[in-house]
């Protein structure tokens, strides 16, 4: 897996450009006033706080996993700790997180993926006056979000407990988002039929965001799919995460962007 995430990097440094390689307004405006500008600092000091909060706390649970499994964890007995630093939203991906919902102001946001809830925390963050919504299949691990977001006052998440395919249709039936975080489930199919579900609720200025879209050749194959499906009309991939809009009068484009 390493190898192949790194020959993926390698791949994408050659294919990747800046700022200076983009030919689309909307996206040159994206990465000029958006992925490269200075974030918040406040929101930040608030991220951290709560990233810490979570490092800081040793506690065991047991996890019901639903994805692909850890390649780090070796059973399912796991330290809040370890799951907060190993599976949590990064520093840098919670930095760029906040610049781009400061950027789209979307108010009505998904999560597919909760885990002990950094992602979510940062998206609040981001937005305080977006109603977001949450899924997490582990029980134990909703535990552990709920009441960090109670402790934190983040009282505008909704967190959803259960397995995906059976939380998701509901959650979505006859609702329009204007972002999806997708970070729950690292393969093909599932990625997929997330993917096609949500496609019902999304709207002219609609932003999917793809978690590790290079983490394994079955997600990349998955990738290209979400890329041809007609109702794409653009993406840029920074590698780590896959962009997707649904913008009718932009021509069909992808981009491969360092961020």
């Amino acid at each position: 897996m390493e190898w192949f995430k790194i020959r993926s990097f390698i791949t994408f440094l050659l294919t990747s450009t800046d700022r200076h390689g983009v030919h689309s307004p909307f996206v040159y405006h994206l990465v000029t006033k958006c992925f490269n500008v200075k974030i918040n600092p406040s929101k930040m000091v608030a991220v951290n706080k709560i990233r810490k909060s979570l490092y800081s706390n040793h506690k065991s649970i047991t996890i019901t996993d639903f994805g692909k499994g850890s390649a780090v964890f070796k059973n399912n007995e796991r330290k809040v700790s370890d799951i907060a630093k190993i599976a949590g939203i990064s520093k840098k991906r919670s930095a760029l997180l906040i610049r781009v919902i400061d950027y789209f102001n979307p108010k009505k946001i998904l999560e597919i993926g909760t885990s002990v809830g950094l992602g979510a925390s940062v998206l609040s963050i981001g937005n305080p006056e977006a109603d977001i919504v949450t899924l997490e299949g582990c029980e134990n691990t909703a535990q552990v979000a709920k009441k960090l977001f109670k402790t934190n006052h983040l009282d505008k998440i909704q967190l959803v407990v259960g397995n995906f395919k059976d939380t998701l249709p509901s959650v979505v039936k006859d609702k329009q988002f204007d972002l999806i975080y997708f970070d729950g489930n690292h393969q093909k199919n599932a990625t997929l039929d997330y993917f096609n579900l949500c496609l019902e609720t999304v709207h002219n200025d609609s932003i999917f965001i793809f978690d590790d879209i290079n983490w394994s050749s079955e997600m990349q194959l998955a990738w290209e799919e979400i890329k041809n499906n007609p109702k794409v009309t653009m993406t840029i991939n920074t590698f780590y995460w896959g962009f997707v809009f649904f913008r009718r009068e932009q021509e069909k484009q992808h981009f491969t962007i360092r961020v």
